[in-house]
């Protein structure tokens, strides 16, 4: 779960530094965006591809190298002299996140029995719950203070720790079984799965068309000061890990379908506000449902999965965190374009329609499920 906090800090450093990245780069804030966007399809690419060649691996030894890739990528990324040589070694770094959390959260799975796979793998995953009232504030403040050249350096210092962690944590022989290319022929034909897994794409490009550009947007819009808007980061990540909490320990009793409709109908309520709140407080308020429902809704997702297909687990979760990088990339790069056209003011129009898609597919999974479970 530590490891998730880093890399949920490391994956969300560039939206929360984004400000002091586009002014010392010298770019624009679209452009800059494109370092979510860029990493985002760089995660999207990688995390089946090495789901796939990592399947015999040694779960211990293969996440503690994830940390530790992360750790030298974060320092290398610090070091960089421009927007071009930043974008590149980024590429590289979020290489860590694509293998880190899909095998942490398979790893899970592995390890205990179906009773209590579902509770375990949301916890996992509330890592990135944790990175976000922590991490995204943190690296907002400090990017504020001292540059985002200092933020990245600070998370490659706690990949380094959550390394030494994994390492002294996990017990030697985890490896879930490696998947033939039919098991994956079969991820791949059954169109109830791949709907699911749609479902995260969908409510990912949803979140990143507004939450890549989230610091500019209270900015320039809100008019907030720096302290505003590591406050609204704090309160966002504040909920975020409260709605996961709460997730994890009912989802077992609810069942994985319905809180993921649950999760999805909490950030369609923030959405279809949030073109009202027109000050930091009320934003404050606006922002609740999206933070309580945000990272919860994909540990919601990954539990689903999990309970669909358990001997798929491997290829599924890495499809899912697959989904949810290509969400981002899709968002992010919209959001850009959006951002050109129409000004911030329109990035939630197009989030509530992505949203809502995401949202109506979800029920029709969850029926079809139960009606093939019927039959």
């Amino acid at each position: 779960m530590f490891g998730n906090v880093v890399v949920g800090c490391g994956v969300m450093a560039a939206t929360a530094s984004l400000n002091d990245l586009a002014s010392s780069l010298q770019v624009s804030v679209p452009v800059a965006g494109q370092l979510t966007s860029s990493a985002a399809l760089v995660m999207m690419l990688g995390a089946p591809l090495l789901a796939a060649w990592v399947a015999g691996f040694d779960r211990r030894r293969l996440l503690t190298a994830a940390l530790l890739w992360f750790a030298a990528g974060h320092a290398l990324c610090a070091a960089m002299p421009g927007y071009g040589s930043l974008l590149f070694a980024r590429a590289a770094t979020v290489l860590a996140a694509a293998a880190y959390t899909p095998q942490a959260a398979a790893a899970i799975g592995v390890m205990l029995s179906p009773g209590q796979r579902g509770q375990a793998i949301t916890f996992v995953f509330m890592g990135w719950s944790v990175a976000s009232v922590l991490g995204m504030p943190l690296n907002a403040a400090v990017s504020e203070a001292w540059g985002w050249r200092s933020a990245f350096a600070s998370i490659a210092v706690l990949a380094l720790a959550a390394s030494l962690g994994v390492w002294r944590a996990m017990p030697d022989g985890v490896k879930p079984a490696a998947l033939s290319r039919s098991q994956w022929a079969g991820v791949f034909k059954s169109r109830l799965l791949m709907a699911t897994v749609a479902v995260t794409a969908l409510s990912s490009a949803g979140q990143f068309v507004l939450f890549a550009y989230m610091a500019a947007y209270y900015h320039q819009v809100l008019g907030a000061t720096g302290m505003q808007v590591s406050l609204l980061f704090l309160c966002f990540g504040a909920f975020g890990v409260l709605g996961n909490v709460w997730v994890s320990r009912h989802i077992d009793a609810m069942g994985p379908a319905r809180m993921v409709a649950i999760t999805l109908s909490g950030m369609l309520v923030s959405l279809l506000l949030w073109p009202f709140a027109q000050s930091v407080w009320s934003m404050l308020l606006v922002q609740v449902p999206w933070a309580l429902a945000c990272f919860s809704g994909n540990s919601a997702q990954q539990a689903r999965l999990g309970h669909a297909a358990p001997s798929l687990t491997p290829a599924l979760m890495a499809m899912n965190s697959s989904a949810l990088y290509l969400g981002q990339f899709l968002g992010a790069g919209l959001g850009g374009l959006v951002i050109a056209a129409q000004g911030m003011r329109g990035l939630s129009h197009w989030a509530l329609a992505w949203m809502a898609m995401a949202l109506l597919l979800s029920l029709w999974a969850a029926q079809a499920a139960r009606a093939a479970k019927a039959s």
